[in-house]
């Protein structure tokens, strides 16, 4: 049903854009002139991106600087409405997670040598030619870089340069293009705007002095890490957000509400209660349905889809008056809980999904095998009721700030939900979560654990490390950043026709990408991944060719982390990869089991993605294993020993983990 609610609402996004009047470019031309565009890239606005020329200094920030989008500098969409950048402009940096956006006419990726995703070891190389620089520490950053593969045009297309582990909160990093050739391997001089400002002095009254002065402290970090002014393309610097600019919405929220609900248990209310036969369902013994009541943040009374933050004059999120939000619930309580109490467990549903996932089977199996009640709630911003919105934002970015500030009052409510799970006056007094002799069929005397997938895993990153309660967490099929994974995902094909009739200019397509990366990292794992394990400890459980999670998103979430691959990963000459799994710590099978974050890889026989930023669409990439991996019994194993114990265990002796095709 919902795959049919999405085309229709595709159907008619697709149809409300073609009727819009589209940017001519005399008005692009006039909306870059007054928006003060980095003279370096003159043929885009925002280009190179992420850039300091788009920050001001800010003595209240933790980085000393703001984002300072004029108010024509974001690119409009079809509409021809400019783009508010208010909620830009709250950052004081870029994200940790962004990719990096060139336009180099003529440029040969092989040809120059840039380094690809299957060598990425090769970006830290003294001549690379893409130098990515932390100023702070004088430690190169590993990357890899490719061309656009959705250009349409070729004297249009993007050269992207993806951290390969996300940045350092609060960092200064310099960017160098050096030595860049063309398909003939003929050198690429410096475009004539960039060759003045890294030449010699210019006098006060040139329209360059000002940018020189600016790129100059960028320019010797580069010359002290041995980065020459010989060959070199285009270099610029920026700054990238701090831990409170990137999680202080949803912190700020969290502490609030907490603060409110004080040591009481959140306000509830269970309003349907099923017994099934062994025969209706021999996992299951009890379903149960109910309200948690959340304080609201959003703007609008109840938090309907398009919501976002009420804001204060501090521009911190505020409580809206008298406002509540009823979390609705579900929980799923297996036959095994009669015999003795089950493991709490919330679980995270998928894309743009609902709660009613909690009774999967996968969920259901997970649940009577190991003994958890898991209960789950809407993923508000990102459940089924926000499709329209999220389509929406894509033919007006005006309106995206909904989905992660709607998604941030969703995990409120899932934290909620997890403290009257565990709470000695919470759910387990109600009647419904006892047994017929009023014993207790939820153990809440050693905390509660997550488990998510898809969607789930994405976002789940991020509900873990915001948890006063949830200590463990299983990602399954995860990764982090949408801007690096929709290009990359057959989810992302209905939407992308909206982007298209939206934004037909591809090299557009990634800035606009990458500025909603900005502000969804206040609700998703790409913003809390750099302190995700302090506190807590993840399992991520990844299927080899995933065809909806790019697998190398999962791996630079890895790397960002700290989690320890579990190895064997795969069968000798499975990965393209020169050293596969560059840059991630392993975990031999001999050295389990293992206390600490760890991802382990399941391998359904799917070919290998595409090395390029397309997804794996076509008969040529097999069956797709993203369920895969939670329908292995041998995977349900590893997670709930994880869940309960800490402990990561050997569920695949000494042979790479492999898991069934499921249909």
């Amino acid at each position: 049903m919902r795959h049919r609610l999405l085309r229709g609402l595709t159907a008619a996004a697709l149809c409300a854009a073609a009727v819009l009047v589209p940017d001519s470019p005399a008005a692009r031309a006039a909306g870059e002139s007054g928006s003060g565009c980095d003279p370096l890239a003159p043929a885009e606005c925002l280009l190179p991106f992420p850039n300091d020329w788009y920050t001001r200094p800010d003595p209240a920030t933790d980085t000393g600087r703001r984002v300072s989008f004029g108010a024509t500098t974001l690119p409009h969409a079809a509409t021809g409405r400019p783009v508010d950048p208010t909620a830009w402009n709250r950052s004081d940096g870029f994200s940790p997670g962004s990719t990096l956006i060139a336009h180099v006419p003529g440029l040969d990726p092989a040809a120059t040598g840039t380094a690809p995703l299957t060598d990425i070891g090769r970006s830290l190389a003294p001549d690379a030619p893409v130098v990515l620089l932390d100023t702070r520490t004088g430690e190169r950053w590993p990357y890899w870089a490719e061309a656009d593969a959705n250009a349409t045009d070729p004297a249009r297309r993007a050269l992207l340069i993806h951290p390969a582990r996300n940045l350092r909160d609060g960092h200064h990093y310099a960017v160098a293009l050096r030595h860049l050739k063309d398909g003939a391997g003929h050198p690429i001089p410096a475009a004539t705007p960039f060759a003045a400002v890294a030449g010699k002095p210019l006098p006060a009254g040139d329209p360059l002095h000002t940018r020189q002065q600016r790129l100059r402290p960028a320019l010797r970090a580069l010359h002290r890490a041995g980065v020459r002014s010989e060959g070199l393309y285009l270099a610029w610097d920026f700054t990238v957000a701090s831990t409170r600019s990137l999680t202080g919405d949803l912190r700020t929220v969290r502490d609030d509400a907490f603060r409110r609900l004080g040591g009481r248990s959140p306000a509830f209310a269970v309003t349907g209660v099923t017994d099934f036969t062994a025969d209706q369902d021999p996992r299951i013994a009890r379903e149960v349905t109910g309200r948690i009541s959340v304080p609201g943040y959003l703007d609008l009374p109840g938090g309907p889809p398009g919501s976002v933050l009420h804001r204060g004059p501090d521009g911190l999120p505020r409580r809206l008056p008298q406002s509540t939000q009823s979390a609705m619930f579900r929980c799923e309580i297996p036959r095994s809980a009669f015999r003795a109490p089950s493991h709490p467990a919330l679980y995270g549903h998928g894309l743009l999904g609902r709660r009613s996932e909690v009774g999967a089977g996968n969920v259901k199996a997970m649940a009577a095998e190991h003994d958890f009640t898991f209960c789950a709630t809407d993923w508000i911003g990102m459940a089924e009721e926000d499709i329209p919105v999220v389509l929406g934002v894509l033919a007006d970015p005006n309106l995206f700030p909904a989905v992660p500030e709607r998604t941030e009052q969703g995990m409120l409510n899932a934290l909620f939900l997890a403290r009257a799970l565990i709470h000695t006056d919470g759910l387990t007094t109600d009647a419904a979560f006892r047994d017929a002799h009023g014993r207790p069929l939820v153990d809440i005397r050693h905390g509660i654990g997550y488990d998510g997938n898809s969607q789930g895993g994405i976002l789940g990153g991020a509900l873990v490390a915001a948890s006063p309660d949830i200590r463990r967490g299983v990602l399954g099929v995860t990764g982090m950043n949408y801007g690096l994974l929709l290009n990359r995902s057959v989810d992302f094909a209905p939407f992308q026709q909206v982007l298209d009739a939206a934004y037909p200019d591809k090299l557009r397509q990634q800035i606009v990408l990458q500025l909603f990366q900005m502000v969804w990292d206040r609700g998703e794992t790409d913003a809390y991944a750099n302190h995700l394990t302090d506190r807590h400890q993840v399992l991520m459980h990844i299927a080899y060719g995933d065809h909806q999670v790019a697998n190398a998103a999962a791996e630079v979430e890895a790397r960002t982390i700290g989690a320890r691959l579990i190895t064997p990963a795969l069968a000798p000459g499975r990965s393209p990869d020169t050293v596969p799994y560059w840059g991630i710590g392993t975990v031999a099978a001999g050295q389990l089991p293992y206390r600490g974050s760890a991802m382990t890889v399941w391998d359904s026989g799917t070919p290998t993605p595409p090395l390029t930023n397309t997804p794996p669409a076509g008969p040529q990439y097999g069956h797709d294993p993203h369920a895969d991996p939670r329908n292995s019994s041998a995977a349900r194993q590893q997670k709930a020993t994880f869940l309960t114990t800490g402990r990561v265990i050997n569920v695949c002796g000494t042979t790479p983990c492999t898991a069934a095709p499921t249909s």
